[in-house]
């Protein structure tokens, strides 16, 4: 179920948003390059289906993804940027919302608002590029079960162990494609080397 990215492109990529010289523009790109090269590893999952279409030698049936089943849901604020690299791919998805917040106090997630369209038997692919305990993806992907899709994928930039772990006992029906686990959390439950926070990052907002 978890499947780690090993790419030098992506590795490039990654230690460039480790640089905290990285501003949130350049920082705001990088995830979405990086959310790009996770679908299209990801979609070797995705069953394709025949279309008849007209081409210069007259109507021929070839295969597709079929848009419409896809429905993509980035958990905010972090998951923002790479919603629209992923639309652009695919303009005839849904897409959807969670907001979930980690309790500085305890590390658990809170949901505080939730906007995802009808999931039943739909392909949903949650967008988070920081998985570090598990709590708030855990707690996603529950919510979205609720609604019966047909898959649930996950597609993060940057995983602790210790989250994987969290989703391996609680989720284990579902598919993680990463770009990168790193070496564990500390005892603050960042990740460690990690990004620093990924939100925060993205939008310069002051700590």
């Amino acid at each position: 179920m978890i499947h780690e990215l090993s790419n030098p492109v992506i590795t490039t990529l990654i230690n460039q948003m480790r640089d905290s010289e990285t501003n949130s523009l350049r920082f705001r790109q990088i995830i979405q390059q990086l959310a790009r090269l996770l679908v299209y590893e990801s979609f070797k999952l995705i069953r394709l289906e025949k279309k008849t279409i007209n081409t210069w030698m007259g109507e021929t049936a070839y295969s597709f993804i079929n848009e419409e089943d896809l429905i993509f849901i980035p958990i905010l604020r972090a998951g923002l940027p790479m919603l629209d690299p992923v639309i652009e791919m695919f303009p005839k998805a849904s897409s959807g919302f969670l907001a979930m917040a980690r309790d500085e106090s305890t590390h658990e997630a809170i949901l505080h608002y939730d906007k995802v369209p009808e999931c039943k038997d739909k392909v949903v692919i949650l967008l988070d590029p920081m998985l570090a305990t598990g709590g708030s993806l855990a707690d996603a992907i529950a919510f979205v079960k609720k609604h019966n899709p047909k898959k649930i994928i996950s597609l993060n930039i940057i995983a602790a162990p210790e989250g994987l772990e969290v989703i391996e006992k609680s989720h284990s029906d579902i598919d993680l494609f990463i770009a990168q686990i790193d070496e564990k959390l500390n005892e603050d439950k960042f990740i460690i080397p990690g990004l620093g926070d990924a939100g925060d990052r993205a939008y310069n907002t002051p700590e």
